[in-house]
């Protein structure tokens, strides 16, 4: 029988192969459906799977598939909650009204945090494409508060792909979404300056961590989440500040903050720099693994962030435009590219690489 992707159950078995749009295997006939199964399917944008009959009565429930159409290679626009949008823009904005008050105040009020971020995570839980997500949100307006809003994004979600619980998940996203409030008693001059600091404005940049932490400490109980502001510039190789902390010296969650933030400060536009590529991004970010930042929440975040490029047009250095069709899972950067009717095994054609990645 033909079920929705989102009514398969862990131990179904597929009855048929599953290609996606673009005609290419992704799981064969008589696979078993666990979750590092479920989300492959989830990745390539499948909405219907065959499986076999189920044992159980309850198994007769199943929501049925229209009607089923050939593989086909073109693109498919990008599907989006409608509400990520405004939700998201809200969060943007209570964000900013959470700097102010804790400026003002020196604390903050966990009833302002969930009014102004728990909407937006209910909501994005279910929403498969990270990368479109980011893509569509990211705007060069209140880089500040659009940066809390993405950190607390991703490090929910990298919780969630190390899997966290529910609980600490949550944790992860609240830590994320605060770990920069002591910038608000960070001078506006120097926080939005076009040109290099100086050394002295360098050195006041560096003390918005302990700035949060002493915020949050006074704001909540939970210690974990002022850790993480505290601690999400400190790097595993010692070089990081305030305290030059290194390896398991980091608390955990302050390790998926970091990589969180590094990447939405990469992807991100602002006043003194141009935001990149988010897949060339991510090659920066691989590299900084091996030194800088923690290599299992970093590969983790990588190998779950790559597949959401499938179906993206593509820019390659040769010129041509084509569309991601399938990842390379021993070579996150090298995909398999169709150009035309034609496509190009990146991981082969090694002097062909990808420039720019669009919607």
């Amino acid at each position: 029988m033909r079920v929705h992707i989102t009514d398969v159950r862990s131990g179904d078995r597929l009855s048929e192969d599953v290609f996606n749009a673009y005609g290419l295997h992704v799981l064969s006939k008589g696979t078993p459906l666990n979750e590092k199964e479920i989300s492959r399917i989830f990745q390539h944008q499948i909405d219907y799977v065959s499986i076999e009959h189920r044992e159980s009565p309850s198994a007769a429930i199943a929501v049925m598939e229209p009607e089923v159409k050939a593989p086909t290679t073109t693109v498919k626009a990008p599907e989006y909650n409608p509400l990520l949008r405004p939700l998201y823009h809200d969060a943007v904005a209570g964000a900013e009204q959470l700097f102010e008050r804790a400026s003002i105040e020196g604390r903050i009020y966990e009833d302002d945090v969930r009014e102004s971020f728990q909407p937006l995570v209910e909501n994005f839980r279910t929403e498969r494409d990270v990368v479109s997500l980011l893509l569509m949100l990211n705007t060069q307006d209140d880089y500040t508060y659009q940066h809390s809003v993405q950190v607390g994004m991703l490090s929910y979600y990298i919780a969630r792909w190390l899997g966290w619980s529910e609980e600490d998940t949550v944790r992860a996203g609240k830590a994320g979404f605060l770990h920069d409030v002591g910038k608000c008693r960070i001078a506006e001059v120097i926080l939005n300056k076009p040109a290099k600091l100086n050394d002295e404005e360098y050195k006041e940049i560096q003390n918005h961590p302990q700035y949060g932490y002493e915020i949050l400490t006074r704001s909540f109980k939970d210690e974990e989440v002022a850790l993480a502001a505290l601690q999400h510039h400190e790097r595993i190789d010692g070089t990081g500040y305030p305290q030059g902390l290194s390896g398991e010296q980091i608390h955990p969650l302050a390790r998926i903050v970091a990589v969180a933030d590094v990447y939405s400060a990469m992807i991100s536009s602002r006043v003194y720099s141009e935001k990149k590529d988010l897949h060339f991004v991510l090659k920066e970010l691989y590299e900084l693994s091996f030194k800088e930042l923690d290599p299992d929440i970093t590969h983790t975040f990588i190998r779950h962030m790559v597949p959401n490029f499938i179906g993206k047009r593509v820019e390659l250095s040769n010129g041509v435009l084509g569309v991601i069709v399938m990842t390379n899972p021993t070579d996150f950067f090298r995909p398999l590219v169709q150009v035309g009717d034609e496509f190009i095994d990146l991981s082969v054609v090694r002097d062909i690489s990808i420039l720019e990645v669009n919607m």
